[in-house]
């Protein structure tokens, strides 16, 4: 019976810690403007308060899983959900620019500890047969928060004030923390390994590094040199951490689960197929706004048409990876991925919102059949004590994916504007155009991983039963 509570609340717990990281990582975005002169400062200054948040997220999700299997994953979460939404209180009260970064540094840990961990917990409560319609319930939030925040932030600084953007999460945290109290699952390792500090340093290091010059990517604020240096700087570092985890027993993350062949394809493909997705929320808005003319809150709601359909494709994906298989379905999808994405650059001025919504419709569909079928081909062949460590390496490439997105789309946006004057709606959208032909073709060569799968892959989470392939062991026995 207790166990039949857990599951039938777990994925509202985890669906709703995730809606609330997603969201905050994109609304505070839209409030920056007001936020800088309410404080009396540039909006320029600020932007450290998203820095921050995605600096402290990049470097403490890797310690996320270590600290589930040393506390118990119901402590650990309980604890996140907690500083999280404490953070966002001292966020909204925040009296100076100072004290504003300063909280939003743990509301990134928290952030970090949250996804992980519930993810984790979710693969080792349910069966996997039941996983893949788990997994397509809390991907919901992953979809539509990133589309909303912008929409959301926009009108709260519209109609109410900059400091309720962070006040949003108060009520949304104490209901998870209600029901993580009386449904959260504890899992713990008996005897955990100690902590792997010195992997920490140096990944921890590196992927800051990394994600902090992806985030001011763009910007021309850091010498082509220095950021040259500090780029191969973090490169240096991540190599350094995966020469050093071959070396010790106990790894902050191991690498041998990148054996297990359908997680290597789903999380590396998955990876570059996210760098042309990520992309997106980026190139949108500068099409709408610059392009066409179009003022922020109606480029916000052209936005909301992906995020109805992603809801949508949640009832269908079971049917179609049943059906059709994963390998099928993600080579054919992520070609219509990267089809979807070049058949925006046939928007220009003069196009009718209603051209531009049935794209966004299926654009919708395609993305979230897309993250439903990687985020739970993943955990096809993962045994349950390698769920945490999984879960973690996952969760921090698809961080990075993110971060690169955003700095491919604005690398590819910034080669071809030049110095065009964005007065020139019909020279700015030519422009976007070859951009949106660039992030294409990139998801449209991440295609080619997903022929290294076979037929039967992930039919254990598709149709509950193991997948057998001739003369092979399972892929959990593979090394």
């Amino acid at each position: 019976m207790e166990s039949t509570r857990t599951q039938r609340y777990l994925p509202w717990i985890v669906a709703t810690a995730l809606f609330m990281e997603q969201l905050d990582s994109t609304i505070v975005n839209t409030g920056i403007p007001a936020m800088a002169a309410s404080l009396g400062v540039t909006p320029l200054s600020l932007k450290a308060v998203v820095t921050s948040y995605i600096l402290s997220l990049a470097v403490s999700i890797p310690i996320s899983g270590w600290l589930a299997e040393r506390y118990g994953s119901r402590r650990i979460f309980l604890i996140a959900l907690g500083l999280f939404t404490v953070s966002s209180v001292l966020c909204g009260l925040a009296p100076n620019a100072s004290l504003l970064v300063a909280a939003r540094v743990p509301q990134g840990v928290a952030a970090a500890m949250m996804m992980p961990v519930g993810r984790s917990a979710v693969v080792r409560t349910f069966p996997k047969s039941e996983l893949l319609r788990v997994m397509n319930f809390i991907i919901i939030p992953a979809l539509i928060g990133p589309l909303l925040g912008p929409t959301v932030g926009g009108l709260i600084v519209h109609w109410l004030s900059w400091r309720d953007i962070f006040f949003v999460n108060v009520p949304v945290g104490l209901a998870a923390l209600w029901l993580g109290r009386q449904f959260m699952p504890d899992y713990r390792t008996e005897s955990p390994p100690p902590l792997d500090v010195v992997g920490l340093v140096l990944f921890g290091s590196g992927v800051a590094l990394l994600s902090w010059l992806l985030e001011v990517f763009g910007e021309h604020t850091i010498p082509a040199l220095q950021m040259t240096v500090l780029l191969l700087l973090s490169v240096v570092l991540l190599l350094a951490y995966g020469w050093h985890a071959t070396q010790v027993p106990f790894p902050l993350l191991r690498l041998d689960v990148f054996k297990v062949r359908t997680f290597r394809i789903s999380v590396l493909g998955g990876f570059v197929t996210r760098l042309g997705i990520g992309g997106l929320p980026f190139l949108l808005p500068l099409l709408y706004q610059l392009g066409l003319g179009l003022p922020a809150w109606e480029s916000g709601l052209l936005m909301m048409p992906a995020a109805a359909s992603a809801m949508f494709m949640k009832v269908m994906s079971s049917r179609l990876l049943r059906q059709f298989g994963y390998r099928q379905v993600l080579i054919v999808n992520t070609v219509l991925i990267a089809g979807g994405i070049a058949t925006y650059s046939l928007i220009g001025p003069g196009a009718s919102v209603w051209a531009i919504i049935p794209l966004g419709l299926v654009l919708g569909l395609f993305n979230s059949l897309q993250f439903s079928s990687l985020n739970t081909m993943a955990y096809a062949d993962i045994e349950g004590a390698d769920a945490s460590m999984a879960s973690t390496i996952a969760s921090t490439l698809q961080q990075m994916s993110l971060s690169f997105g955003l700095a491919v789309a604005s690398l590819v946006t910034v080669f071809f504007l030049a110095d065009l004057p964005q007065s020139d709606h019909a020279a700015v959208t030519r422009a976007l155009h070859h951009g949106y032909i660039t992030m294409s073709v990139l998801t449209l060569v991440s295609s080619l991983a997903f022929w290294g799968l076979r037929k039967n892959d992930g039919e254990s989470v598709s149709k509950g039963t193991p997948a057998q392939h001739e003369g092979e062991p399972r892929q959990s026995e593979l090394s």
